[in-house]
C-alpha cells in the first residue's frame, strides 16, 4: 500500500503562482510512477501531468502545458507540482497518484490516490 497525502492548496488571483505537495508514505516511493490530476465540478478528472520514478520523464496536459512543471525528490518521499500563470479555468480539485510502471494519462491505471486539496483561482 502507499498512502498519499496532498497539501498547498488554496485560494490564488489569476496570474499567481502555486505549489502543491504530495507525500507518500508506505511501500517505496521511488518505485512508482507519479501523477497529478484535477476535476473540476460536473467535469470528468483530467490528467495534468506525470513524472517517471527517477524523475527524467515528465509530460503534461495541453492545458497546463508551459505552465505548470511537475517534480519528485524521492529522499523526501514527495512529489510537488508548481502551478504558474494560473487562470480561472484551473480551478478544481487536485489528486496525486501512484503507479508501478511508466506514467501514463489514463487515471483508471493508477493504483493509489490522494484524497485530493482544492485549488481556487479568482478572476
Amino acid at each position: 500500500q502507499v498512502q498519499l497525502v496532498e497539501s498547498g492548496g488554496g485560494l490564488v488571483q489569476a496570474g499567481g503562482s502555486l505549489r502543491l505537495s504530495c507525500a507518500a508514505s508506505g511501500r517505496t516511493f521511488s518505485n512508482y510512477a507519479m501523477g497529478w490530476f484535477r476535476q473540476a465540478p460536473g467535469k470528468e478528472r483530467e490528467f495534468v501531468g506525470a513524472i517517471s520514478w527517477t524523475g527524467g520523464n515528465t509530460f503534461y496536459g495541453d492545458s497546463v502545458k508551459g505552465r505548470f512543471t511537475i517534480s519528485r525528490d524521492n529522499a523526501k518521499n514527495t512529489v510537488y507540482l508548481q502551478m504558474n500563470s494560473l487562470k480561472p479555468d484551473d480551478t478544481a480539485v487536485y489528486y496525486c497518484a501512484a503507479r508501478a510502471g511508466a506514467p501514463i494519462v489514463r487515471p483508471s491505471g493508477y493504483d493509489y490516490w490522494g484524497q485530493g486539496t482544492q485549488v481556487t483561482v479568482s478572476s
